[in-house]
């Protein structure tokens, strides 16, 4: 089975030297793609250029193709979007907000926009305006329509039940096979939350890898046989 795993931070330039983004290294999103390679399948993990080189990659079955902005990423999937059954696990932290404007703010209280390749701080505080950064889940099953599409839950505020309640948003806005939840607000371990509302409680990462091969081996046994992806 073909599959295609997202890692690592998406970033959003401030200005030509500086950028927003967030603390996501990709390595369990690196790790997924190395154990479904080393099973047998065919990976191409998309990783963040800001995210370390991966290591010792089980060769041939798994290719690494970088990505930098949200859009840049949201660029890849397009470009590889196809009818065929393939397995899609968006595990990237994508940026929630872009830089829609940087202002200086004046003595009267007005705000003049600024700019410049490198914004400049002699002039003391900077306001910087953000926006929404388009959503990319949403956008996957018109592009994948036969895919196995897994998608993340990360969560820093609430309760579990706020983070299952987020989850089941999820799948009504983006019509995903399942989700991963984890986070300070989920708790130890990861749950592997399906449509309907299950949840399998895993410990760690080994038994969260594992898990989600066994989910892949399924769809990948279920699915018809075809050539991998076809992209334009």
């Amino acid at each position: 089975m073909h599959c295609i795993v997202t890692a690592g931070a998406t970033w959003e330039p401030i200005d030509q030297v500086r950028r927003l983004t967030n603390f996501s290294t990709g390595s369990l999103g690196t790790s997924l793609a190395r154990h479904f390679a080393s099973a047998g399948h065919s990976v191409e993990l998309l990783l963040s250029d800001a995210a370390p080189a991966p290591s010792d990659l089980p060769g041939a079955s798994l290719t690494v193709t970088r990505f930098s902005t949200t859009s840049s990423l949201e660029a890849l999937f397009q470009s590889r979007c196809t009818s065929n059954p393939v397995a899609l696990f968006h595990a990237a932290a994508v940026s929630d907000f872009q830089v829609a404007g940087s202002h200086e703010r004046r003595s009267d209280g007005s705000f003049v926009p600024l700019s410049a390749g490198k914004l400049s701080t002699r002039d003391g505080r900077l306001w910087i305006e953000l926006s929404p950064t388009p959503k990319i889940l949403p956008k996957l099953r018109g592009w994948y329509p036969a895919a196995r599409i897994i998608g993340w839950k990360y969560e820093t505020d609430g309760t579990r039940a706020d983070v299952l309640a987020r989850v089941a948003r999820q799948f009504s806005e983006s019509r995903n096979d399942a989700c991963v939840a984890n986070g300070p607000a989920y708790g130890d371990g990861f749950g592997l939350v399906r449509p309907d509302g299950s949840v399998l409680d895993l410990a760690d990462r080994p038994a969260l890898l594992d898990a989600l091969l066994h989910d892949l081996n399924r769809f990948a046994a279920s699915s018809p046989s075809s050539p991998p992806r076809s992209g334009h």
